[in-house]
């Protein structure tokens, strides 16, 4: 499901937050994630999901077609995801823990965005990134996806947001016991998610390009 809704703050200006969610499943990656663009909708913002479950996306073949024809050889459902990713000024990627990194299909839609690096170098650039991870385990490598998904901001020039020191130091770490009822419960996970959510929201409230 997809729907498209903006933010417009103080002067304006019309700003858009995306939340992509890297689970083949409607389970709690999904959950968790809609949880966290809740809270950014009480605080005013405005939201779009978009979701890997039942999607095409097929990992990057680096085949250097997108090098030469500014656009990527395989169309399927990153096609949608592309312009949604251009016109967002803050992204929040969420994964479940899938062998102590992050899953297949939230690493096929980073590869992915090389097509877009070929149409502007700076696509990410300025953007505000968040980062949650859902897994099986209470310490189960929430962290390690985490960092996966920071170096991806970092290395396209996107600013990471974690939640800071005393319970969210790299971002939202959840505990689902794999179950949905399980996540529900993890009080200390959703505590963790709605710190990071709040820097999160502040930085894209304050934050001020000077060019």
């Amino acid at each position: 499901m997809i729907h498209l809704k903006f933010i417009i703050l103080c002067g304006g200006v019309i700003q858009m937050i995306l939340g992509i969610s890297g689970s083949p499943r409607k389970q709690a990656t999904e959950y968790v994630l809609n949880e966290a663009l809740s809270i950014l909708e009480d605080k005013g913002f405005q939201t779009e999901f978009f979701g890997s479950r039942g999607k095409n996306i097929n990992p990057c073949k680096h085949c250097d077609y997108c090098m030469r024809n500014k656009e990527c050889i395989q169309k399927d459902d990153m096609q949608n995801l592309y312009p949604l990713i251009t016109e967002a000024e803050g992204i929040i990627m969420a994964t479940p823990v899938y062998n102590g990194g992050l899953s297949a299909q939230l690493k096929a839609i980073m590869d992915r965005c090389r097509a877009l690096g070929a149409i502007d170098y700076d696509f990410m650039r300025y953007k505000v990134g968040m980062a949650i991870a859902i897994g099986g385990d209470r310490i189960g490598g929430q962290e390690l996806a985490i960092q996966q998904i920071t170096t991806f901001y970092i290395l396209t020039g996107a600013i990471p947001v974690s939640g800071g020191s005393f319970g969210a130091n790299t971002g939202a770490t959840l505990w689902s016991q794999d179950t949905l009822k399980g996540v529900k419960e993890d009080e200390q996970g959703f505590r963790s998610l709605r710190k990071t959510v709040k820097r999160f929201a502040v930085f894209i409230e304050n934050f001020e390009m000077k060019k």
